[in-house]
């Protein structure tokens, strides 16, 4: 595409639902936002896109009253307003769904969602609405759960259904369908066209292209803070939409077939009772991950991910010895450091205060897995952690002031980018994994991609816990399916089908079963979906 498509006309007689002009907002050193215009018609379903650092959640929290602009104008249906604040966007018809949640640890599900609607509503109607719009839309949720006690999916729906229920006149969803089966997805999709039919504008934030070219009507891409096209997603590709956005197509993953090795992770018969009372058992998990192979487990959030993740990197030692074993030796009773002797390394879905410690620079946050810098007498070599922190940069793109950059700084999907190098970089011998591309723009998840592949054919064996079948399919050689703290038999890559693996997401599986007995039809290959 060499120039924008021309805007979708708006109805006869109706002003823009949303006019952005000229908007404007610089930070110390950035500009990220400028001279951004845009146009959402009402009951339009629009598209935003841009690579991580393009300015998208910058320019979503200015809609949404969280950032105020430096310059520029908005209207809401050809009134010029001023949004300075979330109540005051709420009070206009905008609600958001945020990538990172804003919501209250200790309190409940019910109490999160109470906190943004009308307050003439009781708890117990509140409880009411949210389980009729969970059972609605397929989103599994207890009113009555404290938010601490949820994964980072379950926490994604909670600010979907708080979105929902405030019927707003201008919806705005980022990375909304990454907690979701792709059963769910198109349930989630027929809501959002029957929400675009009564008159409800939708702005669409997500990496999936191929998922805003089936459900969006426009699309404006961002690049370096500026608008570098508007057009018809459903008329372009996944790589037309990639140069817009970041200026070039990304390079094809190269899945070579290897022969696999000795047998590196094995996990035998494991049991583990739930820590927390909303959490999950993990009853008879068993599964093997071998050297110069990735093994994938799908499944939707909250269904013993986290549970079995804390098993395997050590930070929950209950397990019996024998359960886990790493290169031939029982762990299930080392803790991580001890595992990491091992040549195991670890990346959690939580980025900030698991993976990375907010308030330390990107080079100390080195030291929580990296020791190349301490020497033998344990004194710190700042230098060469320096210059280690700045080559992981560097080498993955990370877009950051520098190595003292603190952590909360970043943006989601560059500290993404940091961590997920950190450990890559080490060259592990079993690296386990945790959503490696989840907020990250395709071309930083190719390149994820890329060297989780690279690891693999050097040798490493990987396990990569994600909700994004598209990834899954991309990169592994076998898959698992987690459900109700149970693993699936393992599938090939090559017999994965998206519709096969949506029903084992509920657990519809039978116990050794081949997937030719499970499936009615597997007319739509692995290679078809992706």
């Amino acid at each position: 595409m060499t120039a924008p498509s021309p805007q979708i006309e708006n109805p006869p007689g109706l002003p823009p639902r949303l006019q952005l002009s000229g908007i404007t907002k610089s930070y110390p050193g950035v500009v990220a936002n400028s001279g951004i215009s845009l146009a959402v018609q009402p009951g339009e379903i629009h598209a935003v896109l841009g690579e991580n650092g393009a300015g998208k959640s910058t320019l979503m929290k200015i809609i949404y009253g969280s950032v105020k602009p430096d310059a520029g104008s908005v209207t809401m249906d050809g009134k010029p307003v001023t949004v300075r604040n979330p109540h005051e966007a709420r009070a206009l018809g905008i609600s958001m769904v945020f990538q990172h949640f804003s919501l209250f640890d200790t309190l409940t599900v019910a109490e999160n969602v109470w906190l943004g609607l009308d307050k003439h509503l009781s708890l117990a109607e509140v409880s009411a609405r949210i389980e009729q719009t969970t059972q609605a839309y397929g989103l599994q949720l207890d009113p009555g759960r404290p938010v601490h006690t949820l994964s980072v999916g379950e926490r994604q729906r909670v600010e979907i259904v708080r979105a929902l229920l405030t019927h707003p006149k201008l919806l705005i969803l980022d990375e909304p369908t990454s907690v979701l089966t792709p059963q769910a997805v198109e349930n989630l999709f027929v809501t959002l066209r029957q929400l675009s039919a009564q008159g409800c504008s939708i702005l669409y934030i997500s990496h999936k292209l191929h998922e805003i070219r089936a459900l969006c009507t426009a699309c404006t891409v961002l690049r370096g803070g500026k608008v570098s096209g508007v057009c018809d997603p459903r008329q372009e590709s996944n790589a037309s939409l990639s140069r817009l956005m970041i200026g070039a197509e990304p390079p094809a993953l190269e899945h070579r077939e290897v022969r696999a090795g000795a047998v590196v992770l094995e996990v035998k018969q494991l049991d583990l009772q739930k820590e927390e009372q909303f959490g999950v058992d993990l009853h008879q998990v068993a599964l093997q991950v071998r050297a110069g192979e990735v093994v994938g487990i799908a499944g939707v959030s909250g269904n013993g991910q986290k549970e079995l993740l804390y098993a395997l990197s050590g930070e929950d030692t209950r397990a019996a010895a024998e359960a886990i074993h790493v290169k031939g030796q029982a762990v299930g009773k080392r803790g991580p450091r001890g595992r990491r002797a091992l040549g195991l390394h670890f990346v959690p879905e939580e980025r900030l205060g698991r993976g990375a410690v907010p308030s330390l620079s990107l080079a100390r946050n080195l030291l929580l897995t990296r020791k190349e810098a301490v020497g033998k007498s344990g004194w710190l070599n700042r230098g060469a952690l320096q210059a280690q922190a700045a080559r992981i940069i560097a080498e993955y793109k990370v877009k950051t002031g520098g190595p003292q950059s603190v952590a909360k700084s970043l943006s989601g999907g560059n500290l993404q980018k940091f961590i997920m190098g950190r450990e890559i970089d080490a060259k592990p011998e079993l690296l386990i994994v945790s959503q490696p591309t989840w907020g990250v723009d395709v071309g930083a998840a190719t390149q994820i991609r890329g060297e989780i592949l690279k690891l693999r054919d050097a040798g490493c064996a990987v396990l990569v816990v994600s909700e994004e079948l598209e990834e899954l399919f991309d990169i592994c050689d076998r898959l698992y399916v987690m459900a109700k703290g149970q693993l699936s038999p393992s599938l090939p890559r090559a017999d994965a089908t998206v519709e096969l693996v949506g029903q084992w997401m509920s657990g519809l599986w039978s116990p050794g079963a081949h997937p030719t007995e499970t499936a009615e039809t597997t007319t739509h290959t692995m290679e078809a979906s992706a």
